[in-house]
């Protein structure tokens, strides 16, 4: 006997067409080793309604310090089997920054990797608040970029001085949550502090910051869910993804 229980929950699309935030570029960072797994994972993306993506890997001290010489080959290698299975999605990469000592050498040499429009993603350390996060917006901001705070609902540190982040907000830093948070894929503090993010009006942009198999079957359940019904609906109008990056 047919029941409305045994029906299949719908998984809806994400809000934004344009991912900024994810770490298929392979084997260069901690994201997708190859790229016939890059490839498979970006088919799934598709399958949320993503049709353009901005790949951010890594740029960090001793860890991945990558730059163009590592990263393009990486491309090529990744656009040579999506051409082999047919998929002309569009796709480019920028990088994801940590605040360190070799962002402040590309700063110096002018090499930094930015999204169109000079938008540049940085990347907090998951221990402390960098001590010159201010500054390092505003000098910035006077070499004509536009500064974007990766998935700031997972510093711990910010749980109990979120007012920080508005104020960080109003000196023109922006911030950019990941599906993966209100996904709860990381925990519940993280869905948490991404909830009041929306609540305040500070998120500006959302991205996957998807790395492996695993994150994408995090994201399918959550895709089904109440929450993400919710989520979407707060944030209907307020993502700058496909604005500030349309797919020409």
């Amino acid at each position: 006997m047919f029941s409305f229980f045994n029906k299949s929950k719908e998984r809806i699309k994400l809000p934004v067409t344009t991912d900024i935030h994810c770490h298929v570029v392979p084997g260069i960072d901690d994201g997708s080793p190859d790229a016939k797994t890059s490839a498979n994972l970006i088919e799934q993306m598709q399958q949320w309604g993503i049709n353009r993506i901005l790949a951010t890997p890594h740029v960090t001290k001793i860890t991945f310090e990558n730059s163009l010489s590592t990263i393009q080959p990486a491309m090529g290698k990744l656009k040579a089997e999506l051409a082999k299975r047919g998929n002309d999605i569009a796709i480019d990469h920028a990088a994801e920054y940590r605040i360190d000592e070799l962002l402040a050498q590309n700063i110096a040499a002018d090499t930094l990797m930015t999204y169109p429009g000079n938008y540049i993603l940085i990347e907090n350390s998951f221990m402390q608040e960098p001590w010159n996060i201010k500054d390092l917006v505003f000098d910035l901001q006077m070499k004509g970029l536009t500064p974007v705070l990766a998935h700031p609902e997972r510093y711990a540190y910010y749980y109990k001085r979120k007012e920080r982040l508005n104020e960080l907000h109003e000196a023109g830093l922006l911030l950019q949550i990941n599906v993966l948070s209100l996904a709860e894929a990381y925990g519940k503090a993280e869905r948490k502090m991404a909830e009041y993010l929306m609540k305040e009006n500070l998120v500006d942009f959302i991205g996957t910051d998807l790395h492996r198999q695993s994150h994408v079957e995090a994201i399918n359940k959550y895709l089904e869910s109440k929450n993400a019904h919710k989520d979407f609906d707060n944030l209907a109008g307020r993502l700058l993804n496909d604005k500030v990056f349309p797919l020409r």
